[in-house]
């Protein structure tokens, strides 16, 4: 227990220090400097490209499967509404203030401490891959995306994001589409043309009415809304075109690719994805690291947010202290005490496995 006490007060003081320097997405370099000095100083080797790093256990067997274990240090800039300093990391009734500090600093800290608690062990099943990353707010291209080709062979992760320390065994992908109906211009007095307004329309209500045949046992049907709409450019000209935008929240039940696909068949429109890569993902709850989390306790749910879980294409559970109500809110904090319970049930849980 002492070990874990030590473990817990040096991820507060970590944290701490992380929150009093600015890491805004894409300016993250000198949180990633403090993460990086921390863990030499620890005696490990570290890697690094651009503002992320990574390690792995001292004892890496290449014959064994390996755990990731990520979470980021970069955070979204604060809102108006504070009354502190963003970046005054005081402790105050047992919470720890500051930007990041609950969306995911309780969460970094926690998983980098449960990884060095296992570095130096011998004997263990699992290698670990300590993974502390950049971008993660902004789904940035150059954060977790970047670095997965150099980590190797991955079997399961653990994402730490603030949950509450349930399991999210599941979470929404996000594909927003671009989508164009044709017509041909004319004169509206004369009923020339065909209107592109009328062609969308169609597209649209399948859009509102269709409903996908598989569906998710955590989330329901895949959800797909019209968001934006334009057209036209004067009052007697039948437009040529219709543009309109679609947010379309995808399941575990498919891949972002077969719905895109799916979609192509169904409406006449030019459908466009902007991107394909925040997947939806899934663990299943037979999982060992699942079952070693209901076995203390831990309830499992659908996630409604979106993670670096999206750009991973292994098993993996997003789970971790704090609570994500609180992220993106004025005077963010983290209860100290949530910081020591994540490191003790991500210790039990993986020991459990180990």
């Amino acid at each position: 227990m002492t070990q874990i006490n030590e473990l817990h007060t040096q991820a507060v003081q970590l944290l701490q220090q992380l929150i009093s320097i600015p890491s805004f997405s894409r300016e993250e370099n000198l949180t990633a400097d403090v993460i990086e000095k921390y863990l030499k100083e620890k005696g490990i080797q570290t890697h690094r490209k651009m503002n992320n790093i990574w390690a792995w256990n001292k004892h890496f067997d290449v014959s064994k499967p390996t755990i990731l274990l990520n979470s980021h240090h970069d955070t979204v800039k604060p809102n108006s509404g504070y009354t502190r300093d963003p970046f005054d990391a005081k402790i105050a009734d047992g919470k720890l203030y500051g930007l990041g500090s609950n969306d995911a600093g309780g969460c970094l800290v926690s998983l980098i401490h449960v990884f060095l608690y296992f570095y130096n062990k011998e004997g263990m099943k699992y290698n670990f891959c300590l993974a502390t990353t950049a971008e993660e707010e902004i789904s940035g291209v150059n954060g977790l995306e970047l670095i997965i080709p150099e980590l190797g062979h991955l079997d399961f992760g653990i994402v730490g994001e603030p949950t509450l320390m349930q399991l999210a065994v599941a979470e929404r992908g996000l594909m927003v589409l671009d989508c164009v109906a044709h017509g041909k211009a004319g004169h509206a007095a004369r009923e020339e043309g065909e209107n592109a307004i009328y062609k969308a329309v169609k597209d649209i209500e399948w859009f509102r009415t269709f409903r996908f045949p598989k569906e998710s046992e955590e989330f329901g049907p895949v959800k797909m809304s019209v968001t934006i709409i334009n057209a036209g450019s004067q009052h007697n000209v039948v437009p040529a075109s219709c543009t309109y935008t679609v947010d379309v929240r995808v399941t575990d039940a498919y891949r972002n690719e077969e719905v895109l696909e799916i979609i192509r068949q169904h409406v006449t429109s030019d459908v466009t994805p902007r991107s394909i890569r925040l997947k939806p993902s899934k663990i299943d709850k037979n999982h060992p690291i699942v079952q070693a989390g209901i076995a203390l306790g831990r309830t499992t749910y659908g996630s409604p947010t979106t993670s670096d879980q999206s750009l991973l294409d292994i098993p993996s559970l997003k789970v971790g202290p704090g609570d994500s109500a609180r992220s993106h809110t004025a005077d963010e904090f983290i209860y100290v005490d949530e910081i020591r319970e994540g490191i003790d049930l991500y210790i039990k849980m993986l020991e459990s496995i180990l």
